[in-house]
C-alpha cells in the first residue's frame, strides 16, 4: 500500500520555474557554440532539451534586432518631440484665432 506522504507528493503541484533573460541568453549561447550536446546542457542546467532549442531559436531571431536598433531611446525621443511640435502648432492656431476674434476687445 502507498504511504500517505507519497500520495501527497504525487498530487502536489510543482511551482513553475522562472528564468531571467541573462540565464536564457547564457544557455542559448552555450547551445550555439556547440561545445556540449543538447543532452549535456539539459542535464547541466536541469532543463528540457526543447526549452533550450526554443531559447536558441529566439536568440538567433532576436539577435539581429540588437544591432538594428542601436539607440531605441532616440526613436522615443523623436516621437515625443514630434508630438510636442504638434501640440505647439495647435496651441498657436488657437491663440491666433482668439487674437483675431477678440482683437477689438483687447
Amino acid at each position: 500500500m502507498i504511504a500517505l506522504h507519497k500520495i501527497r507528493e504525487m498530487t502536489t503541484k510543482r511551482s513553475r520555474r522562472k528564468f531571467s533573460a541573462e540565464f536564457k541568453a547564457k544557455v542559448a549561447l552555450e547551445a550555439l557554440q556547440e561545445r556540449a550536446t543538447l543532452s549535456e546542457l539539459s542535464k547541466r542546467y536541469e532543463l528540457h532539451p526543447n526549452l533550450i532549442v526554443q531559447w536558441k531559436r529566439s536568440y538567433i531571431e532576436n539577435g539581429v534586432r540588437l544591432f538594428q536598433d542601436a539607440h531605441p531611446e532616440k526613436d522615443e525621443r523623436d516621437k515625443l518631440i514630434e508630438s510636442l511640435y504638434k501640440e505647439i502648432g495647435s496651441l498657436t492656431m488657437d491663440v491666433n484665432f482668439l487674437k483675431k476674434k477678440l482683437g477689438p476687445y483687447l
